[in-house]
């Protein structure tokens, strides 16, 4: 993986990390993932705001968080953060496969449970395992999958009046002293979260494989604007991985359009797509260029190195025989 524009803290020192706390989540097991962050000062936050907020206040370097699911799709509390209040850029993105599991104290059987614990998104991708082992019980909600591990390994008296079970990851289950009942409750095994680096500042260099993600604001909706907007991109055969519209909070019916795109804003058919875009729209967000993730990313990233150093090769040579020729 390259290198984030924000890896070495401008004071020296540890590169700090606020991911989604407490320790165990998804979050985490992402971040630990990741070979060139060893060594970090991470640090579990309370939320996914104070996450951010830590990033643009200085206290960490970097913020680590979910921003979409395969199969809930975008954490929009993420999505709308950064477009509307927050100034952050994307560093990198991380594509985690997730597997949830069913896990209680000690001594607990599957048959025992009277209640489930775990953050709303991770019961609701589990509502097949629940509708037919677990179809009487009580789900309680928790602020992540790990805090619902972290109460019931801690003894938390909410958590302990009634047999209880918490849906988490396994890293949960062996940092809270929590029996794993049944593995891989998920409803969809081929699940999977995408989680993005955030930094106060910087573009990581172009790598050859590569996306970028912006915000467009329509001047006004008409018929056409959004055809106008993806005609920029058809124009210059610049592939889309992701379109979604969010309300700007600003009237009913007033929508922005979160757009990723493969590219980086340091090629030039990219940078001149967001000049006309920013020219022709009422604004447009730069969020970030970063290398895209994915099993043949680095492959990819190889094969490109090797192009541009044949194609530099090809263009030095041409360049060289500028005003060389003795033409009578």
């Amino acid at each position: 993986m390259a290198p984030d524009a924000s890896s070495h803290p401008a004071g020296g020192g540890s590169l700090r990390i606020g991911f989604l706390g407490p320790e165990g989540t998804f979050t985490e097991e992402a971040l630990l993932g990741e070979a060139d962050y060893d060594g970090a000062e991470i640090t579990p936050l309370g939320s996914l705001v104070e996450v951010l907020e830590s990033v643009r206040d200085g206290r960490t370097d970097l913020g680590f968080v979910p921003l979409e699911n395969a199969i809930e799709g975008t954490v929009r509390d993420i999505i709308d953060s950064l477009v509307f209040d927050f100034d952050l850029r994307i560093q990198r993105e991380v594509v985690l496969d997730i597997h949830l599991h069913l896990m209680a104290p000690p001594r607990t059987g599957l048959a025992d449970i009277e209640r489930v614990a775990s953050i709303p998104m991770a019961t609701a991708q589990c509502r097949g395992f629940l509708n037919e082992k677990l179809s009487s019980v009580e789900l309680l909600a928790t602020n992540s999958t790990a805090d619902a591990a972290r109460l019931l390994g801690q003894h938390d008296p909410a958590m302990s009046a009634r047999p209880t079970a918490a849906i988490a990851p396994r890293l949960a289950a062996t940092l809270y002293g929590l029996d794993i009942l049944v593995e891989d409750v998920e409803d969809h095994p081929d699940n999977q979260t995408r989680f993005v680096s955030l930094a106060r500042t910087g573009i990581p260099a172009p790598t050859g494989h590569d996306r970028t993600s912006i915000a467009c604001f329509q001047r006004a909706d008409h018929p056409g604007s959004l055809h106008g907007i993806l005609g920029q991109f058809s124009a210059r055969n610049i592939n889309l991985s992701k379109l979604e519209s969010r309300p700007t909070k600003q009237a009913l019916g007033d929508y922005c359009f979160i757009i990723d795109f493969e590219g980086h804003i340091a090629d030039a058919v990219v940078s001149d797509c967001l000049r006309d875009l920013h020219a022709g729209l009422a604004g447009v967000k730069f969020l970030g260029s970063y290398p895209a993730a994915g099993p043949a990313a680095p492959e990819l990233r190889r094969e490109a190195k090797t192009s541009w150093a044949e194609a530099g090769a090809w263009v030095d040579a041409l360049r060289a025989e500028v005003g060389s020729a003795d033409v009578r």
